[in-house]
């Protein structure tokens, strides 16, 4: 809409995608501290709370009145807020948001079955959620084949493509989509611990997204230049505005969490600006954390089948180090720094080339 009274009215200012950003972040942050606390009261006169997994710590037990599904507030945030700032015909924009929201339908219809069922395992199954993360993945990926996105495959410190990946690069990017969802969920097990290294990620994501959108930045660290891309920017600062309005209330001790409605959404958009970007490798150090928690869960499993024996105490790793008697407010500020310093790692990858 901003670019929209840009074109008719001739106000230069919203041309340019580092206003419409910046407007877009207080959009959604403000709006995001307006709705959350009246969200909040709607789900504890309904009872819309947090069913507990049985074998959890002990501790965890408390939070079952805690209420749940924050993602539907921030990302109705920022979808309100990406309506007045963002071109809606451009491709990579369209993309963003086909992504965001396909990947939340799904998380939606999982709270909502936890939540009707009283029961943290009644959610969908593996195999039901696995398969529509692969559709929406799929759907997405198809979008930016036929779209005619770039389908070479990039790799950290290297200015020239690897090899192209044809169609091919579908498959690759539904690996992506389906792994990063499932591990932003995984991660999603204290107060705010899937919330900051999500901001990170996506800020960090973001800065490529807008050099890459650049013809001189791109030109100068010698990263790709995909006409377009920086629109994209403006989502993602949406997104961190939103975050940062959800973080007030979900901060330790959480009044609300975001659920799986907001875990599998952010965790697709994160691929999302991976792929655009050509960062689908630097993803790890960019979602360490994220990764961190899901080599967790699959070291556990894989020890258990094959040995019967456990590394930890518990998977995800936080639980592991909660029963070791970590505070819990201790290990999330921990995991913080550790995603702060991945990022910057990764973010130093623009100029080594």
């Amino acid at each position: 809409m901003l670019y929209m009274i840009y074109q008719f009215f001739d106000i230069n200012l919203f041309q340019y995608i580092t206003i419409r950003a910046g407007i877009s972040f207080f959009i959604a942050f403000i709006l995001t501290l307006i709705l959350m606390p009246k969200f909040i009261a709607w789900a504890r006169a309904r009872n819309a709370n947090q069913p507990i997994y049985k074998h959890a710590p002990e501790g965890h037990q408390a939070k079952g009145k805690t209420p749940t599904m924050g993602g539907i507030v921030f990302l109705t945030s920022t979808l309100v807020a990406v309506f007045f700032t963002v071109k809606f015909n451009n491709f990579y924009a369209i993309g963003g948001l086909l992504a965001l929201i396909s990947f939340a339908i799904i998380g939606i219809k999982d709270d909502l079955s936890k939540i009707n069922h009283k029961n943290n395992e009644a959610g969908l199954s593996s195999k039901s959620k696995f398969f529509m993360q692969i559709i929406a993945s799929l759907v997405v990926g198809f979008y930016l084949y036929f779209g005619n996105f770039s389908t070479e495959l990039y790799v950290p410190f290297n200015k020239y493509p690897v090899f192209d990946m044809g169609i091919f690069a579908v498959a690759f990017w539904t690996m992506v989509f389906v792994s990063t969802s499932n591990a932003v969920n995984l991660t999603d097990g204290l107060d705010g611990l899937a919330t900051v290294p999500s901001i990170f990620s996506i800020m960090s994501l973001s800065v490529f997204v807008y050099v890459m959108g650049h013809a001189i930045l791109s030109d100068y660290l010698l990263v790709p230049n995909f006409k377009g891309i920086g629109e994209v920017t403006i989502i993602a600062t949406a997104l961190v505005g939103a975050l940062i309005g959800f973080l007030w209330h979900n901060c330790h001790p959480a009044e609300i969490f975001m659920g799986d409605s907001g875990s599998l959404a952010l965790g697709g958009f994160i691929a999302y600006m991976a792929i655009i970007t050509k960062n689908e490798f630097l993803l790890i150090a960019i979602g360490f954390v994220f990764v961190l928690e899901t080599v967790s869960v699959i070291l556990q499993v894989g020890s258990y089948k094959t040995r019967k024996k456990r590394i930890f105490h518990m998977a995800p790793i936080h639980h592991h180090f909660e029963i070791k008697g970590w505070a819990e407010n201790k290990i999330i500020v921990r995991f913080w720094i550790i995603a702060l310093i991945s990022n910057l790692i990764a973010l130093i990858t623009l100029k080594i080339r």
